[in-house]
């Protein structure tokens, strides 16, 4: 459901309007989307753009002025249940996608809270003893009939080995025989000395710790943005792009708002008969998103748009 506007006065309310277009104005005048027939309004008092679920105020430059939750306002950028007062009467906005947005954020901090015990998990000591421990589990009952059967075994020769020699020293010789020796080092540490047919269990390298204890990484924020002028007499002049929204140009001639994006930056035409040009090319009514080194042309101004 689209954002909206419920245009009230001394509590009662008058209207609902739907933000249904990209731009649109509150004033006096009848050519107005949204006409408030009271002189302390202005013929053109406020301007109000939407670009995807966000919407941003302007104040146009109004004889009285715009309020907002009791503060008086240029530009704004609109949050669910915020009123704009404008004389005597308030607009309240309304925004169900951008609560959906609220819920979303709050369930993936909850969910990432849920995943910091798997994300302080990194492969240490205890990580990598627990395969071996599970591995010795395995082999022991593999090996338990033979151990047991040991005192009845008829080749005294190991017995007297493993009498003069030891407990070590039987696995490494039987490691040597099989070829095993290199692949048996982490399992060196095993009190009990297996048997040599037993020796290629036991000799089994521990498994990889599983991938899934790596985190996910968040998607990256986009890169601090500028825009320097080129010509005019502003020549020179650098402007950073740290706000979600600036607007640019000379208002009644041509106007533009850049908004900076998750995904990067934008350019909307906001106001003007003529659309800004970028690259050598008029532009439309729909944003466009800005790269690296874009030449802007706005109310006879050049800029270059440029990553810092």
């Amino acid at each position: 459901m689209a954002s909206k506007l419920i245009l009230s006065m001394d509590g009662a309310v008058l209207k609902e309007y739907i933000l249904g277009k990209e731009r649109m104005t509150i004033g006096r005048k009848p050519h107005n989307d949204i006409v408030i027939d009271n002189l302390a309004v202005s013929g053109e008092h406020a301007a109000i753009l939407t670009i995807l679920n966000d919407s941003f105020l302007e104040d146009l430059d109004s004889t009285n002025g715009v309020m907002v939750n009791g503060a008086q306002i240029k530009k704004h950028f609109l949050q669910n249940n915020d009123v704009v007062e404008i004389g005597k009467y308030k607009l309240k906005y309304m925004s169900d996608q951008q609560q959906g947005q609220v819920a979303a954020a709050d369930d993936f901090e909850k969910t990432m809270v849920l995943r910091a015990p798997i994300k302080t998990q990194q492969p240490g000591a205890s990580q990598v003893a627990a395969p071996q421990v599970a591995a010795s589990q395995v082999v022991a009952p593999q090996a338990a009939a033979p151990q047991a059967a040991a005192p009845q075994s008829k080749a005294p020769g190991l017995d007297a080995a493993m009498k003069t020699q030891s407990n070590l020293a039987p696995s490494l010789q039987a490691y040597e025989k099989t070829g095993r020796f290199e692949a048996s080092k982490p399992q060196a540490a095993v009190s009990q000395p297996a048997p040599a047919g037993q020796v290629g269990v036991a000799a089994s390298p521990a498994p990889a710790a599983p991938a899934a204890t790596v985190a996910p990484v968040p998607p990256a924020q986009p890169t601090l943005a500028t825009v320097q002028i080129l010509s005019g007499p502003n020549i020179g002049k650098e402007l950073d792009l740290v706000k979600n929204l600036t607007t640019l140009g000379k208002p009644g001639v041509q106007v533009a708002v850049l908004t900076r994006r998750p995904h990067g930056y934008f350019i909307t035409h906001v106001e003007g008969a003529t659309y800004p040009a970028l690259n050598g090319k008029t532009l439309d009514e729909h944003p466009h998103q800005l790269n690296d080194h874009d030449i802007i042309e706005l109310a006879g101004i050049k800029m270059e748009f440029y990553f810092k």
